[in-house]
């Protein structure tokens, strides 16, 4: 290996079109080469990673709307959703609990119920591909430890009626989780009801190694009460804490510094400029999908979805077009914040070329 080729990324993000990751911003990228070896899982021993990551905390919650957070700097929305099943099956007074959430739910709910031992009843989607409350409102029990909302499916873009879905947990006396892993970061931006501050939410996911323009992993846990993270935690003897309410034992210092570092960097203008560019980059590539003569699902955040036949696809595929499929086989493309109109505009005379 040359020299020059060592200092070459090993990603080239040119072609990504499927992705939710994104390059990291300048700043989070020099604060985590800083704390490459420190752990946010020994906040004795790392003062100074445990102090950045309370203020990265503090800086979600003011994002999503809750003016006291409590939780922590996750490996990513996966961990994330686990733990608040987690949290909501120690919680519950009930001997074997369920969990429901829509089809359209990532699929880390179906490893938190295997992990956990929970039944995960998933409702379906109306004709939008949002939570249909009315089934939602048929699968809850007195057994319901946590309902699941989503603001930003990861396959069509969609916020699920979250209010609706609160009013549905508290009259069972469930947890509402959203999971806004890759929306929360624009989200803010729109008029959308779906933070702390629209509704009774009590665990939230929110990924700053998404939108937030982190380096992986960086994702975040929050929770509107102590007590969420007091069901989580587990004694530590041998460390100089107590106790410690993470999953994961050893974290990641880089994740937590470079999560801070892109949260002061960008919050609240440089996210909003990015919402705008990339929504409209989402609604560029969109009309000129459907002006080809693809159905396509109205971008309601930066992703487009449109039907496409497999064998362009996979031509598009073998053009070196990272994009991938919904459950459903339609194209999925993904406007992150390395994704310019130059790009899209490349693709697209792709698609031409296979016409």
């Amino acid at each position: 290996m040359t020299r020059g080729e060592a200092r070459r990324p090993p990603q080239e993000f040119d072609r990504v079109l499927s992705s939710m990751c994104t390059t990291p911003h300048p700043a989070a990228r020099e604060a985590a080469q800083a704390f490459l070896a420190t752990n946010p899982g020994d906040p004795e021993t790392y003062p100074a990673v445990a102090e950045r990551e309370r203020d990265a905390v503090a800086l979600l919650g003011e994002i999503v709307g809750l003016s006291s957070p409590h939780g922590y700097i996750a490996a990513g929305g996966t961990e994330a959703n686990l733990q608040a099943v987690r949290a909501a099956r120690n919680r519950a007074d009930a001997d074997a609990v369920n969990v429901v959430a829509p089809a359209s739910a990532h699929f880390s709910f179906q490893k938190a119920a295997d992990v956990l031992g929970v039944e995960l009843r998933l409702a379906p989607t109306d004709g939008d591909h949002r939570a249909d409350v009315a089934a939602v409102a048929d699968l809850v029990d007195d057994d319901t430890a946590v309902v699941v909302g989503v603001a930003g499916t990861t396959e069509y873009g969609r916020v699920d009626p979250i209010p609706a879905l609160a009013d549905i947990a508290a009259g069972v006396d469930a947890n509402l989780h959203v999971d806004a892993a890759w929306g929360g970061f624009v989200l803010p931006f729109t008029d959308h009801d779906w933070s702390f501050a629209d509704a009774p939410v009590d665990t939230m996911a929110i990924d700053p190694h998404k939108m937030g323009q982190a380096p992986v992993p960086a994702g975040g846990f929050l929770a509107r009460d102590p007590e969420t993270l007091d069901a989580l935690a587990i004694e530590t003897p041998y460390l100089e804490s107590d106790t410690q309410p993470t999953l994961g034992g050893t974290r990641s210092g880089a994740g937590v510094a470079g999560a801070l570092a892109s949260l002061r960097a960008l919050w609240p203008d440089g996210y909003r400029e990015q919402y705008e560019r990339t929504q409209g980059n989402a609604e560029y590539l969109a009309a000129e999908l459907a002006a080809r003569g693809y159905d396509v699902v109205d971008p309601e955040l930066p992703l487009v979805a449109a039907d496409m036949p497999d064998a362009e696809f996979q031509a598009l595929r073998q053009e070196g077009w990272r994009i991938s499929r919904t459950a459903s086989d339609a194209l999925r493309v993904v406007c992150m914040p390395h994704v310019t109109r130059e790009m899209l505009a490349a693709f697209l005379d792709d698609v031409d070329a296979l016409a």
